[in-house]
This record gives structure tokens, sequence and C-alpha cells, in this order.
């Protein structure tokens, strides 16, 4: 009888974890819904599409200057024997 159960059990626990996967619909903006609030000093409000885009921190520019001479390095006046 409890084996029974158990499976029973492991059966309804397996159709509710898939039942969760299907999609129903794509998923919008609900417009009735406040957005929020406006960063202090913007200008523009904020759009979800704009909520979304990652910011320049997120993702810095990448810098590749290349070393087109050779150049003396200034003296590093923190850079003592020890003593």
């Amino acid at each position: 009888m409890t084996k029974r159960l158990l499976i029973v059990a492991g059966a309804a626990a397996a159709m509710l974890a898939v039942s969760g996967c299907g999609r129903v619909a794509e998923f919008a903006y609900d417009a009735s819904r406040r957005a929020p609030p406006q960063p202090v000093g913007s200008t523009e409000a904020m759009t979800p599409q704009k909520l979304i885009e990652p910011g320049p921190q997120a993702r810095p520019q990448r810098s590749d200057e290349v070393l087109r001479k050779s150049e003396e390095r200034r003296s590093d006046e923190f850079d003592l024997p020890p003593t």
C-alpha cells in the first residue's frame, strides 16, 4: 500500500513539475502596473526595453591601445629599497 502511494505521489509530483514548463503566450509588459521611478537627473522616462539594456559599467568598452614606441618609465618615488 505504501509503495503504491509513493509511486502515485511521485507521478503526481513529476506531472506538476512538467506542467510548469509550457509557455502559453508571449511575455508582455503589463500596462496596468506602475513603471519604476524615474532616476534623478534623467530627462526621459524609462521604458521596459531601456530597463533590460546593460549599462556602460555592466559592459565596458575594451581598450586595445597598442604600444607604438618605446617610452622611458617615469621615476617612481615610492619604489624604495627594503630597509
